[in-house]
């Protein structure tokens, strides 16, 4: 067992999962294609998007296609039906309306055994439009990780950072394992302060670009080490958009074009998914998918059926499992490999200004949501959404 600390507590972090071969079925994989903006959005920390103006969030979380460089990829060739079945009793349905309410949900779906119990919109979302997922796209990113592991593209989690990405050599990043970027314990300092254009994350994609190297190792260059590896645990975007390039150098494909087979075709998403690169063309593993409600709840479906053959077996059990626990004074709270961990054994994305999925595998229930939260983040609001679950799973046991 490993010390961890976290936010001043000392916490265990498990070892690596073993990695278990299962046989690939084949599928064909949805066409990926470039997306170009007419006119990109500014990039100045100031005037990121972490500070416009609710209705100009509200346009833009919906087209972001519209407004950054992507790639595009095409539906799957036989979608995931989402029947509806046994829908939620009244009382429940009004709980989530009313939390759709308060908390400036723009759409609310729970699958129960893969079936659709409850489907809302608000702020005039419509099923068949796309919505952004900010951080939910770092669980994506792992999920490609684990497929890589699974391929035999990466040896495992304790692959050192340098061994996939030699330009990290001499950088806060040497003697980190790929394990340690997926549970955010690098131990290389960061300010993931959304509220403050000089932060880290406010900056990181406005550094300027660097010919033939990826904007996260250009970034990645600026930062100190402030802790043995290991050692703590700090949110940090940068650390997904690094282990985005991890699973890009290691296949030899873009996380989209990876995502079109491994995560689009399987889980038979019904609409088309755009993924925002970088200003180097890589695209962004800690943020910035675009989807339907519907195809997060079938990726969270994908998950809680265990994504057989496309990632190791367990995968999602390991992942999803506080790797690094936030304490005793947050039991059953915690981070895995680009998961929330929370208690019972339920584990979910999450992403700021009110988007996420949550599995409860106990339930077989699956809740996702999208959102535009008036701040980008907000405790109330995440208690609300896990009391709905809460909710929720008591309903339908």
């Amino acid at each position: 067992m490993r010390a961890i600390l976290v936010s001043g507590f000392v916490l265990a972090l498990t070892g690596c999962m073993n990695v278990v071969d299962a046989p690939q079925v084949p599928r064909a994989v949805p066409a990926v294609t470039q997306s170009m903006p007419e006119e990109m959005a500014s990039l100045d920390p100031s005037d990121s998007i972490l500070f416009w103006s609710d209705e100009r969030r509200s346009s833009a979380f919906r087209d972001m296609e519209g407004l950054f460089p992507g790639l595009e990829v095409a539906p799957a060739p036989i979608p995931t039906e989402l029947s509806k079945s046994n829908p939620l009793d009244s009382a429940t349905a009004a709980e989530a309306r009313q939390f759709i309410a308060e908390t400036s949900a723009a759409g609310l779906m729970v699958l129960k055994d893969g079936e659709i119990v409850f489907e809302e919109y608000g702020l005039g979302f419509q099923p068949d439009e796309r919505w952004t997922s900010f951080s939910v796209a770092k669980s994506f990113t792992s999920t490609l990780l684990g497929a890589a592991i699974q391929d035999g593209d990466i040896e495992g989690l304790d692959t050192l950072v340098t061994d996939v990405i030699p330009a990290l050599a001499g950088t806060a990043y040497e003697g980190v394992t790929v394990g340690q970027i997926a549970t955010m314990t690098s131990g290389v300092a960061w300010n993931e302060d959304y509220t403050d254009p000089d932060s880290d994350v406010a900056k990181m994609l406005a550094v300027t670009p660097v010919e033939g190297e990826s904007q996260a190792v250009t970034y990645a260059r600026t930062l100190q080490r402030e802790a043995p590896a290991g050692e703590k645990w700090v949110y940090k975007t940068l650390e997904t958009n690094l282990l985005g390039l991890i699973v890009e150098e290691a296949t030899g494909q873009s996380l989209a074009a990876y995502a079109a087979e491994k995560i689009v075709a399987p889980a038979g998403f019904e609409g088309s998914l755009f993924w925002m690169q970088d200003l180097t063309g890589g695209n962004i593993g800690g943020c910035c998918l675009s989807l339907r409600l519907s195809d997060y709840a079938r990726f969270g479906q994908f998950v809680l059926e265990g994504g057989d053959g496309v990632v190791p077996q367990g995968w999602f059990d390991e992942a999803g499992a506080p790797v690094v626990g936030f304490g005793p004074q947050a039991p059953g709270f915690g981070y895995g490999y680009q998961w929330w961990a929370f208690p019972e054994g339920n584990y979910g994305a999450q992403g700021i200004f009110g988007q996420a999925i949550t599995i409860v595998p106990s339930q077989n229930i699956v809740v996702a949501v999208v959102s535009n939260w008036p701040t980008a983040t907000s405790s109330e609001n995440r208690a609300k959404f896990r009391e709905l679950v809460r909710r929720i799973s008591s309903a339908t046991d």
